[in-house]
């Protein structure tokens, strides 16, 4: 109750007590984070969970006062940070579109007259005199996302707010966001996805346990964040099987035969599987898997899609697979091994994100793979020939 006390006089009288001591079990969420945005700007928060990106977004926003340091802000800022805020369950769309719309600080002139483009935008006009209690999350979502996008804010805050929009809502409002940038609205964004964040922000800041650990170019950034430990991957470190051949270890390496972790777009690859086996098998199969740092498998390599026969292996070997060219898009993927019997049931080995690499590149690849490709411009005659 007596923290609660304090808290109160700092946020109501602006006393500050014990500014810069903390009380036992506590951190500070975020800590010496400095930045600064000019007009027309769009600036990506990225990090691991936890590390302050939302809280300096309510910080930006007035919802959480900063204990030391100040925030100055010209313009009228908007935020979707949490998309809805306010919503009745029991009022229809309609009515909630006023509530919600007055809370953003809109009139009910501006609301009147930006009405019909906010349930447009929202695509759920067959549900708008409908109350919001019977709404999916998806809807819910929608509906919220348009009222605040009429803001038309000098600033605007947006979180990860969008995951459970479907993907063509998700496009609308991320073309809206690039339209407001466009027009000269400056923009912090918060995202997980890193197409996302490619797709609307010119750079970013890494944020790791409240502090700022880098700044700048977009590329950088995602390739520092790649490189974190490995906690900051999706995806736990798991193994199953029943060992009659033990995978020892993957190694990947470059074209001199050295070992490596990181690897260019384009560059040759080769992957090394250390085999022990406890008892002699057939025609085995071996399965190699990039997954990404958003947890999808972005590549998989298969002995027998490859079109390559094991044979039988009754004593330790290594399984040699060249790759010509890394083809998949810069980031950082955690490898999982996987041997199974010639009928893929009988599982020997699998390794499960027990190994990383990380794959960079000079320019941004979009994507999950890159494609190389070669151009050239052809007449309308020429391509009639």
């Amino acid at each position: 109750m007596w923290y609660g006390f304090q808290d109160v006089l700092r946020d109501t009288v602006g006393i500050r007590t014990r500014a810069n001591r903390l009380r036992p079990k506590e951190f500070w969420a975020v800590d010496d984070v400095c930045f600064e945005l000019k007009q027309g700007e769009c600036l990506g928060l990225i990090g691991r969970n936890g590390a302050g990106k939302s809280t300096i977004l309510k910080m930006l926003n007035g919802i959480i006062l900063p204990d030391k340091g100040t925030i100055k802000i010209r313009g009228r800022v908007g935020a979707l940070i949490d998309v809805g805020a306010g919503f009745h369950p029991q009022l229809t769309g309609r009515e909630n579109i006023y509530i919600n719309g007055a809370i953003l600080g809109l009139t009910k002139k501006e609301i009147d007259r930006h009405f019909d483009s906010i349930v447009a935008f929202s695509g759920i006009e067959e549900f708008i005199d409908t109350p919001v209690k019977f709404y999916s999350s998806g809807m819910f979502v929608r509906l919220g996302f348009s009222v605040a996008a009429h803001l038309r804010p000098d600033v605007l805050l947006v979180d990860e707010i969008l995951a459970v929009g479907d993907m063509l809502f998700q496009g609308k409002c991320l073309e809206h966001i690039s339209h407001l940038c466009r027009e000269g609205c400056t923009i912090i964004l918060v995202s997980h996805d890193e197409e996302r964040v490619r797709r609307v922000c010119d750079r970013g800041i890494l944020l790791d346990r409240g502090r700022a650990i880098f700044q700048g170019d977009l590329n950088d950034c995602y390739a520092q964040y790649h490189g974190l430990a490995p906690d900051a991957w999706i995806g736990e470190t798991r193994r199953a099987g029943n060992r009659k051949v033990e995978i020892r270890q993957v190694e990947f390496v470059d074209a001199q035969g050295i070992p490596q972790k990181t690897f260019r777009v384009g560059q040759p690859m080769t992957v090394r599987v250390h085999l022990v086996p406890h008892e002699p098998v057939d025609d085995p199969i071996v399965d190699i898997c990039f997954n990404s740092n958003l947890g999808y498998v972005a590549c998989s390599i298969h002995s027998r899609f490859g079109g390559y026969n094991l044979g039988r292996v009754d004593s330790p070997c290594v399984v040699e697979i060249r790759v010509p060219s890394v083809h998949v898009s810069p980031g950082g993927y955690r490898i999982t091994a996987i041997i199974t019997g010639a009928d893929q049931l009988d599982i020997y080995d699998w390794r499960r994100n027990s190994w990383d690499i990380t794959v960079e590149h000079d320019s941004y690849v979009r994507g999950a793979v890159w494609m190389p490709a070669e151009w050239r411009v052809l007449s309308t005659e020429e391509i009639v020939r």
